[in-house]
């Protein structure tokens, strides 16, 4: 049965059936723990009290505060257990329902908005799984108390308790019409609260739009109008809902009226004891509270019953092809295709594709060109079984497609889109997706030469390297390549490092390096721990007290104070722009508590210690080179330097001598000397050429030194360390450690070339006989798109069958053949030279293009 024809209980009886019972056998034992607590009550009343028994009324006392334990520690017990078979039976339910999405036609999708399948998915079916719980066990439970309660009410007084019973079919007429009503605003709610979600999502997917075009109250009025209506709905859902609970209270409040009167009467009248009155008002508290029970049950199943129906109707299609073969294993394709008078029509009616008909030998490659809207992008769809012919066949290798299973086009079928789409994860992920997909096993993943060979193929090596370069690399995995990392570095300072001096300034020891902050220089070093970084140095003691005998604290503190007014002074009235404040160490969302702060001290040094640290953090991070706000005044270098090598030595322990005889190594000889053992303990790593920085990039530890300047020379330094590392056989492993980069939702943080790039790659690693591609080198500049049209031709003719929808009629020459759509209809098909002889549709796309 296809999942969105099950019914709601068909999840509830045919799913974690042995906790159910479980739970059933603890709701039928809890029934005696609650109904043996009115009968202690009665004779408290009746028996101790009367006859002034202490001990019985102790007796008494502990059986009702035992019984009342256990039945709450069993409801506690009972409400755990629902809860686990909710959420079980909503992990089998949203689980099974994405199976089915995942499959459904992609043009179910160009109908659908994102928006109401993301919230049909996640929120709507989370309000299902609370009432999955208890969706048997509620209504047994409540039953059962019901009646246990009810009979024990008869047995002290059939006609209290008929008197009693006498308002409930009055609550059964009102609630359920109620209940009805409410019904029917709850969908006006869903269906109002999923057209929110798509104007929330088309507004954040086209969030560049929104900004470019200024259209704010466009957008804000569009989702106002929504927030109106639901704001209309909810008013009336809540005067509904609340108008419930009034009934049921009005109802429940007649009952002890009813007791007091006739109970009242029978007890003056010595008809009835005073103990039984007491136990029957009890039971009749505690004979309602099954009943609101079953009712809030009602409503419950009334609104999951709404959004289940809601949530299957959206997806109440079938899949067109089933996702694997039956009884056998996929095929394996020689990657023949050909159509006979072959069309597709959208459900209006209209004509994309007409009389479409050619045969394409396997290995063959073939080009779609047409005028615009001719239907090349929907004939690719059509092949790669993404749309299914409305009339006329398509075979593969003689096969009808509309036989063949999803696993069948997966394993000999690989498209490439002109815009791809990017899973959020690493580049390494989203290469490996399709052949992870294709069902191979983990004999079928490509080595790592493969992989390499594939990057390089399509132009990605750089991309990919420059990512590596710029991470932060996991500690394991840089204790392990240590090594080979400091050998970089000894190339960059030993044979490049000429050329490396004019770009960047060498960490030293001995000299204060100006293209680094104030406590770089002074600490000379990264902090394991964080206890030395820039934001808690100034709240550190062990810090301050160095400062203060060094004489730097004062002297820090001007400076700090310094930049303050400057930058107050200059930027105040400017704004908040980043741009502004790229000379100054302040930044901009902290200008408005500096202006405060220069404010009070008029020019005076802080006493404050809250003051002073705030002062002492804009010096700590003042760069004299890029920041012009201020000086760096020459008084405090040599200060900065001496003071550094007393806490390098004195304070954290550092082998001084060793850093700089490393040093001096690594300058004159340039090659650094023995690679210390890496002690796992250090929480303290200083700026020594034999040290590896954990919390620094891999280029920063390569370098060794701070960036003087960037741009074309930088570039053209980076080249040539790039070819001596690649010489020494270094730079597999930062490719590797770049497929590690994380792209972001949708590769946000990739470029649309290097998007394409991905693409391209993990659809040739997924190497199947027959290759689409709709244009898919159209994001890449021409220099990339020449390349991979290269490797096509060079490294793939005679080896795949290839269909490309192409727009750069220049590189249409290559291909074996050429087909020339133009309204939906094949009006041309031969060889280049064939078609441009021939003066007809192609010749004039030729002559336009």
């Amino acid at each position: 049965m296809r999942i969105t024809r099950r019914s709601l209980f068909y999840w509830i009886t045919r799913r974690q059936r042995l906790l159910q019972f479980l739970l059933l056998l603890i709701i039928i034992a809890s029934l005696f723990f609650r109904v043996f607590p009115l009968e202690m009550q009665k004779r408290i009343v009746n028996e101790a009290i009367h006859l002034r028994d202490e001990q019985l009324l102790f007796l008494y006392c502990g059986l009702y505060v035992g019984a009342v334990t256990i039945a709450s520690l069993l409801k506690y017990i009972i409400n755990i257990i629902q809860t686990v078979i909710g959420q079980r039976i909503l992990v089998e339910m949203r689980n099974e329902l994405y199976h089915h999405v995942l499959q459904l036609p992609l043009q179910f999708y160009r109908k659908m908005q994102p928006g109401t399948v993301i919230s049909a998915m996640t929120g709507e079916l989370n309000a299902i799984g609370f009432f999955l719980g208890g969706a048997l066990a509620i209504p047994i439970t409540s039953v059962l108390t019901f009646l246990v309660f009810l009979g024990y009410m008869f047995s002290l007084s059939p006609l209290l308790a008929m008197l009693s019973m006498s308002i409930y079919p009055f609550e059964l007429i009102v609630i359920p019409l109620l209940q009805r009503r409410y019904n029917r605003l709850n969908k006006k709610r869903i269906r109002n609260t999923r057209a929110m979600g798509n104007i929330v999502n088309e507004a954040i997917s086209g969030i560049h739009e929104v900004h470019s075009n200024s259209s704010y109250p466009l957008e804000e009025k569009r989702m106002s109008s929504y927030v109106d209506a639901l704001y209309r709905i909810l008013k009336k859902l809540f005067i509904v809902k609340y108008g419930m609970k009034f009934a049921n209270n009005m109802f429940q409040s007649f009952g002890p009226f009813i007791l007091f009167i006739v109970g009242g009467y029978l007890a003056i009248n010595g008809q009835f004891t005073l103990g039984a009155l007491v136990a029957f008002l009890s039971a009749y508290e505690k004979v309602y509270d099954p009943w609101k029970e079953m009712l809030e049950y009602y409503q419950s199943y009334q609104d999951a019953s709404v959004r289940y129906k809601q949530i299957m109707k959206i997806f109440d299609l079938d899949p067109e092809h089933v996702q694997f073969p039956e009884g056998r294993e996929p095929y394996i394709l020689k990657g023949g295709i050909e159509l006979k008078e072959a069309g597709f029509a959208v459900a209006s009616g209209v004509k994309l594709l007409d009389d479409i008909t050619f045969r394409i030998k396997p290995h063959e490659q073939v080009a779609l060109v047409g005028f615009s809207g001719s239907g090349k992008s929907t004939l690719a769809l059509l092949i790669a079984q993404l749309y299914d012919a409305t009339w006329g066949s398509v075979l593969l290798d003689g096969k009808e497609i509309s036989t063949l299973s999803k696993a069948d086009i997966s394993r000999n079928i690989t498209m490439i889109a002109q815009h791809p789409f990017i899973f959020t994860g690493t580049i390494r992920e989203n290469l490996l997706y399709a052949v992870q997909s294709s069902g191979g096993g983990q004999e079928e993943i490509p080595d790592q030469k493969t992989l390499f060979q594939i990057i390089r193929d399509v132009g990605l090596e750089e991309d990919i390297l420059r990512f590596g370069f710029n991470m932060v690399l996991p500690h394991e995995r840089a204790v392990s390549l240590k090594q080979k990392f400091l050998e970089m570095r000894q190339i960059v300072h030993g044979e490049l490092g000429d050329q490396f001096a004019k770009i960047v300034e060498f960490y030293d020891p001995h000299y204060f390096i100006r293209h680094c902050s104030l406590r770089d220089n002074i600490i000379f070093g990264e902090s394991m721990t964080g206890e030395y970084d820039t934001a808690n140095l100034p709240k550190n003691p062990v810090f301050r007290k160095f400062i203060q005998q060094h004489e730097l604290e004062d002297d820090l503190l001007k400076l700090g104070l310094t930049i303050a007014e400057q930058t107050v002074s200059l930027l105040k009235d400017i704004g908040d722009d980043e741009f502004f404040f790229r000379g100054s160490p302040m930044e901009p969302d902290e200008l408005e508590d500096y202006t405060r702060l220069v404010d009070k001290l008029a020019g005076r040094l802080p006493q404050d210690a809250e003051k002073r640290n705030k002062l002492l953090l804009l010096a700590l991070r003042f760069v004299p080179a890029f920041h012009s706000i201020s000086d760096m005044p020459q008084a405090m270098v040599k200060k900065i330097v001496d003071a550094r090598h007393y806490f390098l030595e004195k304070i954290i322990g550092a082998d001084i001598v060793a850093c700089f005889e490393s040093v001096s190594h690594l300058k004159n000889n340039g090659v650094l000397l023995s690679l210390p053992s890496y002690k796992e303990e250090k929480t303290f790593i200083p700026f020594c050429p034999t040290e590896y920085l954990f919390k620094h990039t891999l280029k920063d530890n390569i370098l060794f030194g701070a960036t003087i300047k960037e741009g074309q020379e930088a570039e053209r330094l980076q080249g040539i360390a790039m070819e001596a590392f690649k010489r020494a056989g270094l730079l597999d492993e930062i490719l590797d450690i770049g497929l590690d980069f994380e792209v972001g939702s949708k590769g946000d943080r990739l470029s649309g070339g290097q998007k394409q790039k991905v693409a391209i790659a993990r659809s040739l690693l997924k190497d199947t006989p027959i290759l689409i591609m709709d244009e898919a080198t159209a994001s890449l500049d021409n220099n990339s798109q020449a390349g991979i049209h290269e490797l096509l031709e060079k490294k793939y003719k005679g080896v795949k069958t290839i269909i490309a929808v192409i727009h750069r009629l220049d590189m249409a020459s290559s291909y074996d053949r050429i087909f020339v759509l133009k309204a939906g209809s094949i009006v041309e098909q031969g060889t280049y030279d064939e078609l441009i002889a021939s003066k007809g549709a192609f010749y004039e796309l030729v002559q336009k293009h």
